[in-house]
């Protein structure tokens, strides 16, 4: 039999996303803390990988990563860092915890809207679906559904202080390559330098 683990893999799950900075997210994390403790059974997303995803490509081959570099570079040159904050707490379908994001919603939809037609563009399919900024904290296991919307009751009074997306972040994740939690690591990121 062939060990072919050492064979680097021909696909990768590939999104766009715009990261809070540290501060930010050190900041949702304190209030996230005693959530975590009183919710065990959820499953929470590491700070480290918290973001907002502007476009999310899927599984793709890995050629695709050049294929966008030079294009979302240029987006990135032509947008200004953006304003934003997170407020809150909310859940998708008992399922996901998010916490919402707040600020410039029109300049983040343009920024998505400029990455959406640079995947297209590159002739990279993807499900376009409209943009509802958020930020992903937790997954309910199919048996804690009601823990979900317990810790978003819990968090609805979190006001973020508000802070600037100044980078545009190609971000890959080994979702289906092995046992344990999504981790995320950045491919590629780009300053927001534009005007």
């Amino acid at each position: 039999m062939i060990d072919d683990s050492s064979t680097p893999p021909r696909t990768v799950r590939l999104f766009v996303a715009i990261a809070p900075p540290d501060a930010a997210k050190d900041e949702l994390a304190r209030a996230v803390r005693p959530v975590a403790l009183a919710h065990p059974r959820l499953r929470w997303n590491r700070i480290e990988d918290w973001h907002i995803t502007l476009a999310f490509l899927g599984e793709v081959a890995v050629d695709v990563v050049e294929t966008l570099r030079a294009p979302l570079a240029e987006v990135a040159g032509s947008v200004a860092p953006i304003g934003l904050a997170l407020r809150g707490a909310g859940e998708f379908d008992r399922r996901v915890l998010w916490s919402d994001v707040t600020g410039d919603l029109a300049a983040l939809h343009t920024l998505a809207g400029a990455v959406r037609r640079a995947v297209v563009e590159g002739g990279i399919p993807f499900e376009d679906r409209p943009l509802r900024a958020h930020l992903t904290l937790a997954r309910a296991r199919r048996d804690t559904p009601d823990g979900i919307v317990g810790a978003a009751a819990e968090l609805a009074d979190f006001v973020g202080t508000p802070w600037s997306a100044a980078r545009l972040h190609l971000v890959g994740s080994n979702l289906g390559r092995g046992p344990g939690p999504i981790h995320y690591r950045d491919v590629d990121a780009w300053p927001l330098t534009g005007r």
